[in-house]
């Protein structure tokens, strides 16, 4: 972790006291006023311990400096955890306690958000895409700081490709799937992958498609040429001027979209995303966190709730909305996209849907599961561009 830069210089002190700031530049100049004291290799070091403690990470700066870091955790008894891609695992380094809120709070404040006693949570984006959670007591028995890292920029599903998350069979599938408008939604667990893999398929979209993507905090970056993105916000102190999701997908589809992508869905958006791709907006896209893709209908009934849809409803919805699910799973540091789903009707209960596995993923080629005839009637191109390890 990084050494302390030592006191606060007092013209910085002044500064923050009168509501200034300090920015790059100006601290550059006050450690420069000490060159002839601290050398070059003293000015830098300095500079640099500023810089981390005023507006970067702080003590959190070096652990967030090595890039197989994706998440960094510090619990309210100031220890430090690390997800190098193998699971969360401690570190020889805590944060003084009284130095955590501080952290936190002034974290929240580089993101644009409010964080104290009577917002006592904040979910935020920091600079250069880290995204930012902190809870302070007494929701929590200390202040609980939370960093993701986005580590990868998929270029598509080439990158998965390269990053070992799919096979070259199953990138042909999901290009198909795309290039065949089929609305779908990523899911699995936290940590597996969801978000990466939708980013790469967004990718994957054509260069002359508008693609509004909407989200509660930034975090999907497709390397895309047209992508319009929407983040909501939440209350200020008197309870007003939060924006939902709800709100952005009504937005939304006011702004021309040839793609709807939902980062998240997780409440009562559900009803709006579902009306949308019942309405012409073909090749949506979302991610919704389930264990396998045969509890998605399980789990939009749940948020349908959220909304006023009754169970009927939902399946009614689902029925032309969603064709696909495409499932990542995490096996310690792998992450890979384990099974395509299909939506189809349920032969048990009438008006209802299932999702049933159409193909999953091996090494030595795509497994065929019962839904695999609704699978290419979706993307025919599939039966003869995919090498199938077991025949139909």
């Amino acid at each position: 972790m990084t050494g302390s830069a030592g006191p606060l210089h007092p013209s910085v002190r002044r500064a923050i006291a009168a509501g200034e700031p300090p920015s790059v530049h100006s601290i550059d100049a006050l450690v420069g006023e000490q060159a002839g004291t601290l050398g070059d290799e003293g000015r830098a070091a300095t500079a640099r311990g500023m810089l981390d403690r005023l507006l970067g990470l702080g003590p959190l700066a070096q652990l967030a400096s090595d890039s197989l870091v994706t998440d960094l955790l510090v619990n309210g008894d100031g220890a430090v955890w690390v997800d190098r891609g193998n699971g969360v695992e401690r570190v020889m380094a805590e944060i003084p306690l009284e130095d955590l809120r501080p952290l936190a709070v002034r974290l929240a404040g580089v993101a644009g958000r409010r964080l104290d006693d009577a917002q006592p949570w904040v979910d935020g984006v920091l600079p250069g895409g880290v995204r930012l959670h902190a809870v302070l007591p007494p929701l929590a028995d200390g202040p609980h700081l939370s960093l993701r890292f986005a580590r990868h920029r998929p270029g598509g599903v080439a990158s998965l490709e390269r990053l070992g998350t799919v096979t070259p069979q199953l990138a042909t599938l999901l290009r198909g799937l795309v290039r065949a408008r089929a609305s779908l939604v990523v899911t699995g667990g936290t940590g597996a992958g969801k978000t990466t893999v939708l980013a790469a398929l967004v990718a994957e979209c054509g260069v002359d498609e508008r693609v509004v993507v909407v989200e509660d905090v930034r975090e999907l970056d497709p390397a895309h040429p047209h992508v319009v993105r929407l983040q909501g916000r939440g209350s200020n102190v008197e309870g007003v001027g939060g924006v939902t999701l709800v709100d952005l997908v009504r937005q939304a589809l006011r702004m021309r979209p040839d793609r709807l992508v939902v980062g998240e869905v997780r409440g009562g958006e559900v009803r709006e995303l579902l009306a949308a791709l019942n309405t012409g907006h073909e090749g949506g896209m979302s991610t919704v966190h389930a264990n396998g893709p045969e509890e998605v209908p399980a789990r939009f009934e749940a948020l349908g709730a959220l909304a006023g849809m009754s169970r009927g409803g939902v399946h009614a919805q689902l029925r032309e909305a969603l064709h696909v699910v495409v499932h990542v799973v995490r096996r310690g540091a792998a992450r890979r996209v384990d099974r395509v789903g299909v939506v189809v009707p349920d032969p048990r209960e009438a008006g209802a849907v299932r999702v049933v596995v159409a193909a999953s993923s091996r090494p030595e080629g795509l497994v065929a599961g019962p839904g695999r005839d609704r699978l290419l009637q979706l993307v025919p191109s599939v039966a003869a561009d995919c090498e199938w390890a077991v025949p139909c």
